[in-house]
């Protein structure tokens, strides 16, 4: 095929995906990021609060055994995203796992996983900027917690609203904060190990991993560590991100894959390592929740200035995550329009290639945080953190459900194979499932985390009723459409990710 010929077929298929009819593989959007950013972006997605404050929590309840559920955790992590790789390669569209549910599932099921992936960032979004409010306190107790929330979340739609490489700029530089805390804080661990400098030199020794109640230190042993896999698996949120960047990526047939396959070395480094060097040189009897374990390393070390620039990392950690909720809210409202399945309203996009009425009414209702910051600001984050855990799974059971069935006929040629298949699949795949499934049960049976499945038969209630009401109203929209139909659009999205490259 000629490039003449490739760029007239791309320019007709992103014209239907505009119109609601096809499924370009850019659909529309501009491709402005490029490789830097993309990898920035999985590792940002990969490092958040989570990591930073979170696992003072769950040190506390595990001991040093929490090292061995990251590790756990990743290789799930990483079989996710291999599943997620393969499924890009084979079309790579901004919809993403949505629109993976919907042809392989039915859809009714990229119905429930568009709305439901909005929702989880819509909720995140707020969760991230109220945090992002109460940081500021740390320098500045007299600013309103709600006036911080709302000057953040301002800041970032019209960041949003400029370009997708402004975003994905932001995204870059919030994300090189992070890794350089933790780099830097593993660097000055090992000083610390090897040399001895610092107040906690005569201390600091890689048996405290062992020497305080042994490996599984936690009040139950291997149970204890169990219990913590739905806090470690929260910290994991938001890794699938860079999936919903292929309909804007410079050259998604190469920077996507090289992105999914650093997930292991990230897990290893930002998590592992870091926990690790931070359990040896401060024993983990030290730690307690609600308080950063980075925090307390710097603290032990001498390092006074190390409780303010933690509080910057995790400020900028929570800023990224909200920053993330504003791209890919309005790419999802978007894919939702344009199948029918979601208001025609959010299927336009400006000059620029950009979303803009899919993001400002996400923007809106994340302005309902900076309500919530105004009326109960000491009870915020509790009051919309607990359905996040919950839909952010649910994306990637969808993610590893869809891929084993696009193996299946793959592998019985309906469809064309992958360029980036999934190592070990469909075994990996199955055990990824089975470890949420896992995680889901742990959630039911601890007191604390509980309250995150109260949410899903709700949503899950609402999602059916909606459903069936827009299905009567427009019933080709939810047709299922044929293999060969699907076929033809990943034909499509091939042809033009070559011709982009």
């Amino acid at each position: 095929m000629t490039s003449e010929k490739v760029a007239d077929r791309t320019a007709s298929a992103a014209a239907a995906r505009q119109n609601g009819s096809g499924h370009g593989a850019s659909e529309g959007y501009q491709r402005g990021l490029g490789n830097r950013q993309i990898q920035m972006i999985a590792i940002g997605g990969a490092i958040g609060t989570g990591l930073f404050l979170g696992a003072g929590k769950a040190i506390s309840k595990a001991g040093p055994s929490l090292i061995l559920a990251y590790a756990l955790a990743g290789l799930v992590i990483f079989f996710i995203m291999r599943a997620l790789g393969e499924l890009l390669m084979y079309r790579p569209v901004s919809g993403s796992f949505s629109e993976y549910a919907r042809e392989f599932l039915g859809p009714f099921f990229g119905y429930v996983t568009g709305w439901t992936y909005w929702l989880f960032w819509v909720v995140t979004g707020i969760t991230e900027v109220t945090a992002a409010a109460t940081y500021v306190h740390y320098w500045d107790k007299s600013i309103p917690q709600w006036v911080s929330a709302l000057i953040f979340t301002v800041v970032l739609y019209l960041a949003n609203l400029i370009s997708v490489k402004l975003f994905g700029e932001l995204e870059f530089w919030f994300s090189m904060v992070k890794v350089t805390a933790i780099i830097g804080m593993i660097l000055i661990g090992i000083g610390v190990l090897t040399l001895g400098f610092s107040d906690a030199g005569d201390t600091a020794s890689v048996s405290n991993l062992w020497s305080h109640g042994g490996f599984f230190a936690g009040d139950d042993g291997i149970t204890s560590m169990l219990m913590t896999l739905q806090i470690v698996m929260f910290a994991f949120l938001a890794v699938e991100l860079v999936g919903v960047t292929a309909g804007e990526a410079k050259d998604p047939k190469k920077t996507l894959p090289k992105a999914i396959n650093t997930v292991p070395w990230r897990i290893a480094v930002f998590y592992i390592g870091a926990l690790i060097i931070i359990l040896s040189v401060v024993p983990w009897t030290a730690f307690e929740a609600g308080k950063s374990p980075f925090v307390e390393a710097f603290a032990r070390i001498g390092l006074p200035a190390g409780a303010g620039i933690v509080n910057f990392v995790v400020l900028t950690a929570a800023l990224s995550s909200c920053n993330s909720g504003m791209y890919s809210t309005g790419r999802m409202l978007r894919d939702l329009a344009l199948n029918g399945q979601g208001p025609k309203f959010f299927g336009q996009l400006t000059k620029t290639g950009l979303p803009l009425r899919g993001t400002t009414f996400s923007a809106v209702l994340m302005l309902v945080g900076v309500w919530i910051n105004y009326q109960w600001p000491g009870e915020a984050f509790n009051y919309v953190v607990s359905f996040a855990t919950i839909s952010g799974m649910w994306a990637w059971i969808m993610i590893l459900v869809a891929q084993l069935r696009y193996r299946r006929k793959a592998d019985r040629g309906e469809l064309p194979q992958s360029e980036f298949r999934a190592p070990g699949a469909p075994w990996t795949s199955y055990f990824a499932l089975a470890f949420i499934l896992m995680v889901i049960v742990l959630m039911g049976i601890d007191q604390d985390s509980r309250v995150s499945l109260y949410c899903a038969p709700l949503w899950g209630l609402i999602m059916g009723v909606s459903y069936l009401v827009l299905k009567r109203r427009n019933p080709a929209a939810f047709e299922r459409k044929s293999t060969e139909h699907y076929a033809k659009l990943a034909a499509d999205a091939r042809a033009e990710a070559e011709h982009v490259a």
